[in-house]
C-alpha cells in the first residue's frame, strides 16, 4: 500500500547483519520525527521489526569471498537493476544505502541521476584502501555519513559532502564498564587474571588464526599464574571449529557474549577488525594480530592498494601506536604471547591505556547518539535537495 499524500518514504538497502542493526536504529530515529513515514527496501529481522516493508531479505545480499561473489554476480546485478526500477517508479523522499558499498554505490548512482536524494551510511575504509575512491563515491551519493572523525576531511579533499555522525558502538558501551558484573555473568573468578581470546567471528578466520591464538594463550597461561582464558564463539560453526583446536579443558568457551568477555578481561588478544574498536570501548588493553593469504598480501602490497602501515582501529584513531599490532609474518604464537604477557605485567601501562581509551570513546560519541545524528544529517540532505535548508 502506498503512503498517503505528504508522508515521507525512506528507502533503505542493508547488506549484512551489522547493517541490519544500523538500519533498525535509524528507522526508529527517523520515525521519532516522522511517525507516519513509510520505510521500504532490503533489510533483515531487526529492520523488519522496526517497521521496514522488506521487498527482499538481507540474506540475498550477504555474499562473502571473491568466489562466492563471482558465482552470485548475475543474480546480484539483476536484483540491483530490479530495485532501481522499482525505486525510480516510487520516487522515495530519500534513498539510504547502509554499508554494502559494492552493491549500494551502483544503485545510488543510478537513483541520484534521476533526482532522488541519496545518502550512504558508513564510509568504506578510504583511510586504508585507495583514498582516490572518494571522488567516485561522491558521484554516487549526495552525502556520506561517517562513523569516524578522520573520514570527512579525506572526502573534503575530493569535494565530497561527508559528515561524522558518531559511532553506534560508542552508544552501546558505557564509559566505565562493570568488570565484576561481566565476570559474574560468565562464571569467571572475580580475582583471578583473565585473558579474552577472539580469533575472529568468521569460520575462515578461525581456520586461519585459531590455532595460532590458542597456542599463544597456552604460552601466556604458562607464565601468568591462575590465568582464566575465555573465548567467545560468534556462532555454532565457529564454536565447533574452536573445540577441535582445544587440547585441554582450560579455556572457557562461551556462545556469543564477545562484549561481556572483553569487559571481564584484564587483557584481550584479538583479530584485527571491529573487535579492536570494541575492546577499546570496553577500555581493555589488547594485542592485535592478523594474517591473510600470502598471495593476497603480496598483491595488495605490490599494487600499492594499501596506503597505511597501521591497521588496528585504536592506533588509527589515536594517530600513534597505542596497542601492539602483529600482522602477517609477525603473527606467531611466540610474539603474540610475549606482547600479552608484557601487558599483564605492566599494570601502569594498562592503566594509561584505559584512560586513553576513555578519551577516544568520548570522541566517537555524538550528542543524542549516532542514529539520531544520522537522522539529522539525512534530513539536511533532503532539505538541501528540496531547497528548504536553513542557512
Amino acid at each position: 500500500m502506498e503512503p498517503r499524500t505528504g508522508s515521507r518514504v525512506f528507502a533503505m538497502v542493508a547488506g549484512e547483519d551489522s547493517g541490519d542493526q544500523l538500519g533498525a536504529e535509524l528507522i526508529e530515529a527517523l520515525r521519532a520525527n516522522h511517525p507516519d513515514a513509510k520505510f521500504v527496501g532490503v533489510g533483515g529481522p531487526r529492520m523488519r521489526t522496526a517497521g521496514l516493508d522488506a521487498w527482499h531479505d538481507i540474506a540475498e545480499l550477504s555474499v562473502m569471498g571473491l568466489a562466492e561473489v563471482l558465482r552470485h554476480l548475475p543474480r546480484l546485478l539483476q536484483l540491483r537493476a530490479s530495485l532501481a526500477r522499482r525505486l525510480i517508479a516510487l520516487r522515495p523522499t530519500v534513498f539510504i544505502g547502509i554499508d554494502a558499498p559494492d552493491f549500494n554505490f551502483g544503485l545510488e548512482k543510478r537513483l541520484k541521476r534521476t533526482g532522488i536524494p541519496t545518502v550512504h551510511y558508513v564510509s568504506p575504509s578510504i583511510w586504508a584502501w585507495r583514498e582516490g575512491r572518494a571522488e567516485k563515491i561522491g558521484q554516487s551519493t549526495d552525502s556520506v555519513l561517517c562513523l569516524f572523525p578522520m573520514e570527512p576531511p579525506l572526502y573534503a579533499k575530493h569535494g565530497v559532502n561527508a559528515r561524522f555522525v558518531g559511532h553506534p558502538l560508542a552508544d552501546r558501551f558505557p564509559l566505565v564498564p562493570d568488570r565484576e558484573a561481566a565476570r559474574r555473568e560468565l562464571g569467571l573468578d572475580a580475582d583471578a587474571p583473565v585473558l579474552a581470546v577472539l580469533p575472529g567471528s568468521r569460520l575462515s578466520e578461525i581456520h586461519r588464526l585459531g590455532a595460532t591464538f590458542l597456542n599463544a594463550s597456552r604460552r601466556v597461561a604458562a607464565e601468568i599464574p591462575n590465568l582464566q582464558i575465555v573465548i567467545p564463539a560468534a556462532n555454532p560453526q565457529c564454536r565447533a571449529a574452536l573445540e577441535k583446536l582445544q587440547r585441554d579443558p582450560g579455556p572457557v568457551l562461551v556462545d556469543g557474549h564477545a562484549h561481556r568477555a572483553m569487559v571481564a578481561a584484564d587483557v584481550v588478544l584479538l583479530a584485527s577488525g571491529t573487535a579492536a574498536l570494541e575492546a577499546m570501548l570496553a577500555k581493555r588493553p589488547m594485542v592485535v594480530g592478523y594474517r591473510i593469504a600470502s598471495l593476497t598480501h603480496a598483491l595488495v602490497k605490490g599494487l600499492g592498494m594499501l596506503k597505511t602501515n597501521v591497521y588496528a582501529l585504536p592506533n588509527v584513531l589515536a594517530g600513534k601506536m597505542l596497542v601492539p599490532e602483529l600482522m602477517q609474518h609477525d603473527c606467531t604464537p611466540e610474539k603474540l604471547a610475549d606482547a600479552v604477557i608484557k601487558l599483564f605485567r605492566d599494570t601502569n601501562h594498562r592503566d594509561e591505556l584505559m584512560h586513553e581509551f576513555e578519551r577516544m570513546h568520548l570522541a566517537l560519541h555524538k550528542g543524542g547518539g549516532a542514529a539520531a545524528s544520522a537522522a539529522r544529517a539525512i534530513e539536511q540532505v533532503v532539505a538541501v535537495r528540496n531547497g528548504t535548508a536553513t542557512p
